[in-house]
């Protein structure tokens, strides 16, 4: 398996994702330019499938386009997607770059 190309930042982050024609709110565990880690119950979408992922902020909305490339079971109930982005705003880069500064 490649390594990650980016550090993670660990976050706790509640987010909405909007896939299947349903939204659900859920929590991102960690992100960088490139990806996110969220904890979900269970995903109904299949690997390679898009979607999108809301971030509420104080000030606006980030909607980020992302790609699922993995899906994390295991015996507890912290299971877990992986996602890529696809075409991150700006918005979104600086988003990451301010929590940089805040670690």
């Amino acid at each position: 398996m490649a390594r990650r190309a980016t550090w993670r930042i660990p976050t706790n982050i509640n987010a909405r994702l909007h896939c299947c024609n349903n939204g659900c709110s859920r929590t991102v565990t960690n992100l960088s330019e490139n990806g996110m880690s969220v904890s979900t119950n269970e995903m109904c979408s299949p690997i390679d499938s898009q979607f999108e992922i809301i971030i509420p902020l104080k000030e606006e909305t980030l909607h980020v386009a992302v790609k699922l490339i993995r899906s994390v079971k295991t015996d507890s109930d912290s299971n877990g997607i992986g996602v890529e982005l696809l075409n991150p705003s700006q918005k979104y880069i600086n988003f990451v770059n301010d929590l940089l500064f805040v670690l």
